[in-house]
């Protein structure tokens, strides 16, 4: 199995940035994609970002709009999100979470089986 452990998150002021990092530990060979996922106090968890492993084909959620920027280093098994002029409605836990599966559905959280304990992000108005 895979271990993601997410980092690099903190408090921000609005305008700001953060990059957070995934440390994807264990079996990751085979891995198909890792993707961000978000959840806000009373809201449900949705998608922000995901990224095949080996293609590096990108898929973002509308609400980036062309704010955040995710990558990977493959030979550090390690996945990013680039977050810039970052809003308080972009306050929220942040989640890694890993796939094997390839059918596709990257907005879905249950497409994903391995999952980080979160970072917390919060940017200040």
């Amino acid at each position: 199995q895979v271990q993601p452990v997410e980092s690099g998150g903190g408090l921000v002021r609005a305008g700001g940035s953060l990059r957070l990092s995934c440390a994807a530990s264990g079996r990751t060979f085979g891995m198909y994609a890792m993707g961000w996922f978000r959840q806000a106090p009373g809201k449900d968890r949705e998608f922000v970002a995901a990224i095949t492993w080996i293609g590096g084909t990108t898929y973002y959620a509308n609400f980036v709009k062309g704010r955040f920027a995710i990558s990977r280093d493959n030979a550090k098994n390690t996945l990013y999100l680039q977050m810039n002029s970052l809003e308080p409605e972009d306050t929220a836990v942040y989640y890694c979470a890993a796939r094997y599966d390839t059918s596709g559905n990257f907005e879905t959280a249950i497409m994903y089986r391995y999952w980080g304990q979160g970072t917390q992000v919060t940017v200040s108005s």
